[in-house]
């Protein structure tokens, strides 16, 4: 692989122009006078090499995993895949957490960014006797080494990075930036909870990591746990150094603790201010970085306390700083020095596989023996077993850190795969309003929320970008706050409510929160929620990996609302019509994929409730906030989403039956047009025989089988007709229904508007002018469709699709002219006959 060429290995930062006296924010202990016994930091070093060797041996090794013999080419894999070098700091981190634990008794989960280090978490998992509980194959012994090291990365056993199979893991780490906003979450009303996160210095270069690290304001420290976040500064990604890496520890720490204003020179700095307002503690003392590392733990541990405390007291510290630990190793330290004149230890050349050629290469297969040895598995191995140890397991002083209770051990924490606790949902009915009137969707489930809110004061919240009131769900803050630290109006209130302008980190912490047990909301404007299309779509993988590993619990769902869509977006323009992800949601594993398009608010009701009350499932929930027609009181709006989708009589000729065309709506602003081009059709073609179908449940258009609410043919076809034209009005991309309908019998009767990329700040029936989506052009596609089966209307077709789409023209002429709809656009369509 190209890369840098390196003068030496692990080369240290050029130093910075900032002064030295910015080190003195910095936290400083006094590490040789620590008080670590002797034989604690030996349990920790044999565990680390232990750990060390087994991660080692996972990438390189399918035989003689205890290296009893010369290895020969045999015992190497065929195909060498993982990632060494960011295992030494993670077992270096987890070797500490659990003495920690073990020590003080600390309830801690642990996050890990760099999941593709899985060889040094699943290496300390099989320490520590984690993996056996959940996969008795992999048993605390020889057989259980052997598998473990074998199977890695290889059909059937774990793949290159922790995810929902690994015990203890919540957050899988392929696409970087999300380790420390699922962090926060995880910390969220879990008071008991320090939740450790390592944040390695490649995906400290992301955006949402950026923004993450202000996830500490939405920290109540009175209900909330703690989040302690280590960043591992190795220095080097996949070929070249990091930004971190290229940092000084003056750079650091100003990033993380302190800037200057006001400025005139170097010499003339002004007292410093918070940057990320964090305590940094720096950790690099490598001849030492044991006791380095369990003191600085210990210090950040007891700063978590003293916050903690003084909340929950009474005695609250405004703005808090809590501590970060910085910890600065070489990259793949314990590795391979050099190979062929190139650093190893110390460069990216460790990132992957530090021997590629181990097995077809003598030299690289005897350094590789040579490596391997380093560890001294012979000492740390019971080879042959005594009558204290099973042969191949780990002798017992290397196990002297690990918590004895296995309950505390970071891979059985239940918060990890057992703490699920359903919602109790209200029934809905109650806020239902009434039918024929006008509400907005948003508002009514506004006022349902609030009382979710109330009636589950430690597990439900809402994750917003900062739209909460603008999205019409402002009545939940008539019973909570939002939950910002920093300002003094919503500071210890427990809000259930956070705010933040970073869709990547409310949807980090939401999914923090869903997979430690709880439940959450996330309510957006629609063209923004593709922002975090890709980190939905690597939640979905977890989410499908976890529904399909047998000792996962059930998790809540998590609940998308898509509102302030391009159909009403009043004060916005052409940036903020987007309903793209809707087809994002669309493309994952159907078994978790639902999208729901209510038409009216008494339906909202419905399918929130559901929604909630759903476990293991994405939910998309698309809808308008602005006031709109009711067409179904409750209980016809409950059979409705029950069936996802029925025949509306009421806009139907003779209920339905026996049509010429059949008109669909599929969300509320275009079933609203569908509607209204039925009355107008009533009116101006009455012999036209139109039945009018609404979906609400998008996912049963599908092919029989191809997702567990698709209809089956004969319900499709008793719903659209065998034969007729079905002109389809859909709130999304028309191409998303071209896509879920393929393999569908008869679909080329079948024509499809919706949103055709045509807008800008103008009037919500231009919006529906410019997509083709508007009365007219449904009653115009209906009458030249119904034509072909009713000689009737054929005689007429011609003249009144024209005088239709002129209509539009005039319409549009009028709009352009005014700068507002027609008077009465929006009012409930009345079904009349022309006389």
């Amino acid at each position: 692989m190209p890369g840098q060429r390196l003068s030496q290995s692990d080369p240290p930062p050029d130093p910075s122009h900032l002064p030295d006296s910015i080190l003195e924010n910095s936290v400083q202990l006094d590490v040789s006078s620590f008080a670590i016994s002797n034989a604690e930091l030996d349990a920790i070093q044999k565990f680390r090499c232990a750990a060390n060797y087994i991660a080692a041996a996972m990438i390189f090794l399918k035989d003689d995993v205890l290296l009893e013999r010369e290895l020969t080419f045999n015992d190497i894999k065929p195909r060498l895949l993982g990632h060494w070098g960011t295992c030494p700091g993670l077992t270096l981190v987890y070797a500490h957490l659990n003495r920690i634990i073990k020590k003080t008794n600390l309830d801690s989960l642990l996050v890990v960014g760099p999941g593709h280090g899985a060889p040094g978490i699943l290496s300390c998992l099989w320490l520590e006797d984690s993996i056996s509980p959940f996969y008795p194959s992999y048993t605390r012994d020889r057989v259980g080494l052997t598998n473990l090291i074998r199977k890695f990365s290889a059909p059937g056993g774990f793949p290159s990075h922790i995810n929902a199979e690994t015990p203890g893991c919540i957050h899988e780490g392929g696409e970087l930036g999300y380790a420390l906003s699922v962090a926060f979450g995880a910390a969220l009303d879990n008071p008991h909870l320090v939740v450790t996160c390592v944040v390695g210095d490649g995906e400290a270069e992301t955006g949402p990591t950026a923004t993450a690290w202000h996830g500490y304001k939405f920290i109540d420290p009175v209900v909330s746990g703690a989040v302690l976040p280590i960043v591992h500064v190795n220095g080097f990604k996949i070929s070249n150094r990091t930004i971190y890496g290229c940092m000084d520890d003056k750079e650091l720490v100003a990033l993380f603790w302190c800037v200057f204003r006001n400025a005139i020179s170097l010499t003339q700095i002004h007292p410093p201010y918070s940057g990320y307002g964090y305590q940094p503690r720096i950790v690099k003392n490598m001849e030492d970085i044991d006791k380095d590392l369990a003191a600085s733990m210990e210090w950040a541990l007891k700063e978590i306390a003293r916050i903690q405390q003084a909340a929950r007291s009474g005695k609250p510290v405004i703005k808090p700083r809590w501590p970060v630990i910085i910890l600065r190793t070489p990259k793949g330290f314990t590795g391979p020095k050099e190979l062929h004149g190139e650093y190893i230890e110390g460069s990216y050349r460790s990132h992957q596989v530090p021997l590629p050629n181990a097995k077809t290469d003598e030299g690289e297969l005897k350094m590789l023996e040579s490596w391997l040895s380093s560890y001294g598995p012979r000492q740390l191995f019971c080879i042959g077993g005594d009558k204290d140890t099973s042969d191949g397991a780990p002798y017992p002083d290397l196990l002297q850190i690990v918590p004895e209770n296995r309950d505390k051990r970071l891979g059985m924490r239940k918060e990890a795969y057992a703490a699920y606790q359903p919602l109790k949902v209200p029934a809905w009915s109650t806020f239902g309003v009434q039918k024929q009137s006008q509400a907005s969707c948003m508002k009514t489930v506004g006022e349902f929320l609030k009382y979710v809110v109330k009636d589950n004061p430690t597990r439900f919240r809402i994750f917003s970008p900062d739209e909460l009131e603008s999205n019409k769900l402002g009545a939940v803050l008539e019973v909570t706050g939002r939950s910002m630290q920093w300002d003094v109006a919503c500071r210890a209130q427990d809000g259930r409510v956070i705010e933040i302008l970073s869709e990547h980190t409310c949807e980090g912490m939401l999914q923090g929160y869903t997979l430690t047990g709880r439940t959450g909301l996330f309510p957006s404007y629609e063209a923004f929620l593709g922002i975090v299309h890709t980190m939905m779509v690597q939640y979905s993988k977890f989410a499908k990996t976890a529904f399909e590993t047998k000792w996962r619990q059930d998790l809540g769902s998590i609940n998308f609302i898509e509102t302030s869509t391009w159909a009403r977006q009043e004060h916005n323009g052409f940036s903020h019509q987007n309903p793209g992800f809707i087809g994002a949601i669309l493309n994952l594993k159907p078994k978790i994929a639902r999208v729901y398009l209510p038409p009216d608010a008494n339906c909202w009701l419905s399918t929130m409730a559901h929604c909630l009350r759903s476990r293991n499932y994405i939910n998309l929930i698309v809808g308008s906030k602005q006031p709109t027609s009711v067409w179904l009181d409750p209980e016809e709006a409950d059979r409705h989403c029950i069936a996802g989708a029925s025949v509306w009589k009421f806009a139907s000729v003779d209920e339905g039956v026996d049509p010429d065309v059949v008109l669909v709506g599929i969300g509320t602003e275009v079933t609203f047009e569908v509607i209204a081009a039925a009355a107008l059709l009533r009116k101006e073609v009455p012999d036209l025989r139109v039945r009018v179908v609404n979906v609400t449940d998008l996912m049963i258009l599908g092919p029989f089988g191809s997702h567990p609410h698709a209809l089956s043919d004969d319900d499709f076809n008793t719903l659209f007709t065998i034969d007729r034209s079905i002109i389809v009005n859909f709130h999304g991309y028309p191409l998303d229904i071209r896509g879920l309908v393929f393999g569908r019998h008869g679909i080329e009767r079948m024509v499809i508007e919706g949103y055709r990329e045509e807008g800008t700040t103008t009037t919500p029936f231009d919006m529906m002018l410019c997509n083709g989506t508007s009365r007219y052009h449904l009653a115009a596609a209906a009458v030249r469709a119904g034509a072909l089966f009713n000689s009737k209307v054929s005689r007429v077709a011609h003249q009144v699709a024209s005088y239709l789409m002129h209509c539009a023209a005039k319409d549009k002429e009028f709009i352009y002219a005014h700068g507002h709809d027609p008077d009465g656009m929006f009012d409930t369509p009345v079904f009349e006959t022309k006389k």
